[in-house]
Formats: structure tokens, sequence, C-alpha cells
């Protein structure tokens, strides 16, 4: 099986911490150099340090406030203007507070289209005119299974991650003939910060305690744990591989077998 990415040049959003850190990390592992992109630049550095690179990479940061997306243009303008091209983009950008979607007010739909869908197109349009001209680009988004099966509770982040879905598959079809392929990753109940946020909140709500929340919600999983982030990096990193090139316009659960549909 062929997984090197050696010499090939990856960009992972989202990346200081969690889910998109450990795709960092298993990217690296690979060969692939990496250039970590968030918003707090003292987190992103600290991670680049920690970064693999048995092969001599050279890994770099890229700050930018994903709910500004004129700060993640002209970021990924420098970055462009300084490196050949990116064959691997990972969009991975923290999802949006929790609530009802009855109770959703309109900015709050329109700010999680802009992090997530917009910004998401606009590194696409970018970066892939690079990877056309590299004959390989790798593009994977981290979503949700809540595009196979709406969570309850998550009204505006159940929305916005079918929209990214769509546009995702749509992508898949277009960029399929220049070797560039498009899947999604649909990450569970994974042991992150997010993952303590949601626990807390819904504690809170219940007048429950933390420990009754997460044993509800290991009941609930075929494989009574919940996902360690690299267990997610992992399956990132093999989509990202010379190995899973014939593999585009999926939607690929990591969820320990919650999620009750095909």
């Amino acid at each position: 099986m062929n997984l090197d990415l050696t010499q090939k040049r990856a960009i992972v959003c989202g990346s200081s911490q969690g889910i998109g850190l450990a795709a960092a990390v298993e990217l690296a592992e690979l060969g692939a150099e990496v250039t970590l992109f968030a918003r707090n630049a003292e987190s992103l550095e600290a991670a680049r340090v920690g970064l693999p690179s048995t092969q001599g990479q050279v890994h770099q940061t890229l700050v930018a406030d994903f709910s500004k997306l004129e700060t993640v243009e002209t970021a990924i303008g420098t970055w462009l203007s300084q490196n050949r091209a990116c064959h691997i983009l990972v969009n991975n950008t923290g999802g949006p507070p929790g609530g009802p979607v009855l109770d959703a007010n309109a900015a709050e739909f329109v700010n999680a289209f802009s992090n997530h869908l917009l910004v998401n197109q606009m590194l696409v349009q970018k970066i892939v005119p690079g990877m056309k001209h590299e004959s390989f680009g790798r593009i994977v988004n981290v979503i949700s299974t809540s595009v196979k099966q709406p969570i309850a509770g998550l009204g505006v982040s159940n929305t916005i991650r079918g929209a990214v879905a769509n546009w995702s598959k749509t992508l898949a079809t277009e960029l399929a003939p220049f070797g560039i392929t498009v899947n999604n990753v649909l990450p569970g109940a994974t042991r992150t910060a997010r993952l303590d946020a949601i626990v807390e909140s819904a504690a809170s709500k219940k007048k429950s305690s933390k420990d009754d929340v997460e044993s509800a919600m290991l009941a609930s999983i075929p494989a009574r744990r919940f996902a360690e982030a690299d267990e997610i990096g992992q399956a990132i990193a093999f989509l990202c591989s010379p190995s899973a090139g014939y593999i585009t316009g999926i939607n690929l659960p990591i969820d320990g077998g919650r999620t009750q549909c095909l």
C-alpha cells in the first residue's frame, strides 16, 4: 500500500488542537510538509514544533480568523506567493454553538455558512489551480455524522454541515478528471475540547452530572467508547494518500457504529 506523502505539501485548517492537529501529525508521519492553519499564533507554533519531521520536512504555520473571510483569503494568498502548489487541503472548522433549530436566528446561520462553506469554497478556488498543475490533489472536509442523521440540539450545525456535504459531492464530480479527490470525514463523538463543551452544556441544561451525560452518550455507541482524535486523523491521512486515488465523493463515518443508516 502506497501511503508515501514525501514532497507533498499539506494545509490543515483548525490544526492547533483536536482532530485538526491529529490529522497534521499523521500527514507529517507519512512525509508531508504541513502548514498548520488557525487563529492562535502561539498555539500553532507550539503544535508545529511537535510535528514529526523524520524526513527533514519543514513545517509552517498560517494565522487567520476563520470568522473573517477576508483574513483567511489574505493569509492563503500570502502562503501561495511563497510556496509552490499545495497538494492536500484539510478543511476543518469548529462547529456552530448548539441549540434547537427553531431558536436559531438568521445571524447564526449566516455566520456558520460563512465560516464553513464560504471559507472552504474560497480556499479551494485558490488552491485547486496548483493541484491541477501537479496532477495530484486531496481535499478532505471534516464535517459530522449529522449529514446522515441529524443530531438533536445541533440545529444550525445539522443544517450547515448538510450544505457542505452537498457542496463537496458536487466538487468531487468536477475535479475527478484532474486527479483531485474530494471526500468528507464524519467524526462521531471524539475526545476533544468540543466534546467536553457539549457534555458540560448538556449537564448544565439537564441539571445532571457530566458522568451521567457521558454514560448516556456512550450507551448510544455500539463500540461503547468515544473516538480518539488520532483515529480520525489516521482516516484523513489515508484519504490523502496515493492509495486512495480512486476514492472520491464519499462520506466516511468514523463513529463506532452509532449512525443508524447506510
